[in-house]
């Protein structure tokens, strides 16, 4: 069974940075995606962005100039660095880790971005 740790989100002013971290324990297969997710308030869960083990990266097109997904395969860790946050992108962000045989969320880190 696999789990995933956040951390990383918080309290940040507009135009501010932050780096958020999700550290994948268990057994996973080698061919996997590691992915960002973030739910704002009153809104539907949206993909932020993946990247898979073989170095596909995908982001949401409003996304792609701010944010900088990574991974450590090592560490089966993955990280989602956020600059030039706007006030907009508060919300709860959420790790996903799939591989051929599971499909396994996080809890979520919250990330308030206040103006």
């Amino acid at each position: 069974q696999v789990h995933l740790v956040e951390s990383g989100g918080g309290v940040v002013q507009a135009g501010g940075s932050l780096r958020l971290s999700c550290a994948a324990f268990g057994s996973i297969r080698s061919n996997n995606d590691m992915n960002w997710y973030r739910q704002a308030p009153g809104k539907q869960r949206e993909l932020v962005a993946s990247k898979s083990s073989r170095g596909n990266k995908n982001y949401a097109d409003s996304l792609k100039e701010r944010f900088t997904i990574s991974r450590d395969n090592a560490k089966n860790t993955v990280y989602l660095q956020m600059n030039s946050l706007k006030p907009e992108d508060t919300g709860v962000y959420y790790c996903k880790v799939r591989d051929s045989y599971m499909n396994t969320w996080g809890k979520g880190t919250l990330v308030t971005v206040s103006s």
